[in-house]
């Protein structure tokens, strides 16, 4: 289950596909090899993101989450 105290890490070993999702957002460090630590609400806010902008992209993981198991 996705949520927003998620690990980074974890988020990215279980659903592939949430690494070009968050590079889109603008949460790209993903793709300079520099590992994030920490959890989706630290690296969106890190990233000036609301809470409203976070509930989405849970709400969007949780979707690339199902698609995947399909």
């Amino acid at each position: 289950m996705i949520t927003k105290d998620i690990l980074i890490e974890d988020l990215v070993r279980d659903i592939p596909d949430s690494v070009g999702y968050l590079m889109q957002k603008g949460i790209k460090c993903l793709a300079c090899g520099e590992p994030i630590w920490g959890t989706l609400e630290d690296a969106a806010k890190e990233k000036g993101f609301d809470e409203t902008a976070l509930l989405g992209f849970v709400e969007d993981l949780s979707r690339l989450q199902t698609a995947g198991a399909n």
